[in-house]
């Protein structure tokens, strides 16, 4: 049985049971307090399109890589060989691994390093078929009741 911390009523979903168990597995991490470096801001442009931004100071883009793998963007930081002696280090490098869950139709496009910000471009692609469209009523015809219910 799975657990139910979000309180959602799962009887008026039908067919999202892997969407409930991703949201589970999302907000236990979220409580574990696993998720918060580095800081991020997911910035939404339009109905479209979306920016995640991620405050990684000191990095370069040689430290730095993205990947997208099974509606996974995974974003790694490690900075090789930081040989230098600090009197004070304030600035957090360390090594880290977040993950973004992504919707079906989302397509990442592209990424930049600047000023400590990396910033990766994201656009929702829904095909033709997902798009709202409007339906007629009395659209159906006699011949297409019949076809339909017929089995």
């Amino acid at each position: 049985m799975v657990r139910n911390t979000l309180n959602v009523p799962r009887s008026l979903f039908v067919g999202f049971e892997g969407l409930f168990d991703e949201l589970e597995r999302i907000h236990t991490s979220a409580r574990s307090g696993n998720d918060n470096y580095p800081p991020h801001n997911i910035v939404k442009i339009d109905d479209e399109k979306f920016l995640i931004e991620l405050a990684v100071a000191g990095f370069t883009h040689d430290d730095i890589e993205l990947e997208v793998k099974d509606g996974i963007l995974k974003v790694r930081g490690k900075i090789e060989g930081d040989e230098r002696e600090y009197a004070w280090k304030g600035i957090s490098s360390r090594k880290f691994e977040k993950s973004f869950r992504l919707s079906e139709f989302v397509v990442i496009d592209g990424a930049d390093l600047e000023n400590g910000i990396l910033v990766v471009y994201a656009r929702v692609e829904l095909p033709e078929e997902r798009r709202p469209r409007k339906i007629e009523i009395g659209s159906a015809g006699a011949s297409k009741k019949k076809s339909f219910l017929k089995g």
